[in-house]
């Protein structure tokens, strides 16, 4: 028998022992993981979205996303289009700090806002969601 292959099974296991980098969430304990910072000024959220409804809205924040109601159908990227708009006015930032990082295609999607902090983003968030 030959010696072993270095692998991809020899490479997760040093992946385990690695420890996460704090992130913003840590020093606000009231900030769910479905919003969190990107270095050095962007911030991800997690979104779970349903389309096809007749009115935009934030419906919930929870640890592993943000439900949206959209007011477009799913089809031809127009859910897509309206979610980052309406995120754009939820937050009060211009299109083009606006965009979507993953799940062009599914109802789990991840949206990527520049230059804004953590806590402005989930403040606006709560806001929108409560009225």
């Amino acid at each position: 028998m030959g010696p072993r292959k270095k692998g991809k099974a020899s490479s997760e296991s040093t992946k385990t022992n690695q420890q996460p980098k704090p992130s913003e969430n840590e020093n606000n304990p009231n900030i769910p993981g479905c919003i969190r910072s990107m270095p050095p000024s962007s911030v991800a959220i997690t979104i779970h979205a349903k389309p096809g409804s007749k009115l935009a809205s934030i419906t919930d924040i929870s640890e592993e996303a943000v439900g949206v109601q959209i007011d477009a159908p799913a089809r031809d990227g127009e859910a897509n289009s309206a979610l980052l708009d309406f995120f754009c006015s939820v937050i009060g930032v211009k299109k083009r700090q606006v965009s979507l990082g993953s799940g062009s295609k599914s109802k789990d999607k991840v949206v990527i806002v520049e230059e804004v902090t953590v806590q402005s983003v989930y403040d606006a968030l709560n806001k929108a969601m409560k009225s």
